[in-house]
């Protein structure tokens, strides 16, 4: 009988099948009925691969003594003498530096302001008031970098510059902020807010429009009060939205922009203003030294994706909520 019973099991076993086809016919059955949007997704795709992944075996040339006539690949090796090259520069202890100060300051002066807007547009009743400040607060983030340091220089011209004139006219005289090596990280995270915390409060607002109503009516029966609400409904439902833009925005510290840092920068401020894109953009174009601008940016990766790994699996131990 047990023999039996066994025989029946193997069988069993043996007859079903593998979850493998399963999955492949599931996926052909799909392929067929929403191949349209699978002709839409071929497009990105395509264009990630060709510009995005196929460029990368290019940073090669940050273990070779890269010239143009040899080529990427006919130039001869040097294993990791750029970057030893690189360790041993007496300025890139300070690019490092400025690099993080910048950036970390950047981020922890503009996370927080996004949340602070959406928290209170979600609490104003007057639908034209919300519509206006969404209005004033986004339109900022369309303005091109160029048009907003230019707008930046005109505003804290000693001379002919708003902050300029209003110093004058109380005795302050001129006073030329951008040439002050000390102002410039203040200059460039104000900007930043500027143009980005509307933009970035749209998604703190759209999270808070799928909370369920059913929550502020218990927290109103049980005498909430509006800080209370917030605290308890809002800031929870926010919380995984938060903590996912959290973890990219320290994932990509390194790569902080480098148009307005270029464009803010002067040979007054530079102790403070040359971060490591900048400095690629010297050494790699302007001075063509190829390989060690290659090894500038790989470096600058490698730190990027070990804070993402980090700040990731922190993230999942304390709060749950992670990329993945």
């Amino acid at each position: 009988m047990t023999l039996s019973v066994e025989h029946d099991l193997s069988a069993e076993t043996a007859e079903t099948p593998a979850p493998a086809p399963r999955r492949r016919s599931r996926f052909v059955r799909s392929l067929r009925r929403y191949w349209q949007l699978y002709l839409l997704l071929l497009i990105p795709i395509i264009w990630f691969i060709i510009f995005r992944y196929v460029p990368m075996a290019n940073a090669v040339i940050a273990f070779k003594n890269y010239n143009p006539i040899d080529g990427v690949w006919g130039s001869p090796w040097v294993g990791f003498d750029n970057f030893a090259n690189l360790f041993r520069n007496p300025v890139f202890p300070r690019l490092v530096g400025n690099t993080f100060l910048l950036a970390g300051y950047t981020l922890i002066a503009s996370f927080p302001l996004p949340i602070i807007l959406a928290l209170a547009l979600n609490e104003v009743r007057l639908r034209f008031f919300t519509r206006t400040v969404q209005l004033v607060t986004y339109a900022p983030y369309f303005i091109s970098t160029v048009v907003v340091v230019s707008m930046t220089i005109l505003l804290l011209s000693p001379r002919v510059g708003l902050l300029g004139r209003t110093l004058s006219f109380f005795g302050a005289g001129q006073v030329d902020l951008l040439a002050d090596a000390d102002f410039f990280r203040h200059i460039y995270v104000a900007t930043d807010i500027w143009t980005t915390t509307g933009y970035s409060a749209v998604i703190y607002l759209a999270a808070l429009a799928s909370v369920d109503t059913s929550l502020y009516e218990a927290a109103k029966i049980d005498g909430a009060t509006r800080l209370q609400k917030i605290w308890n409904v809002d800031i929870p439902a926010l919380l995984p939205t938060a903590t996912i833009i959290l973890i990219l925005g320290v994932g990509n510290i390194m790569a902080i922009g480098f148009e307005k840092a270029f464009l803010l920068q002067n040979a007054l401020n530079l102790s403070t203003s040359e971060i490591i894109p900048t400095y690629v953009y010297k050494t790699g174009i302007l001075n063509a030294n190829f390989s060690l601008g290659a090894t500038i940016g790989l470096f600058n990766a490698l730190i990027s994706l070990v804070l993402l790994l980090v700040v990731n699996g922190v993230s999942k131990r304390v709060t749950g909520n992670g990329l993945w």
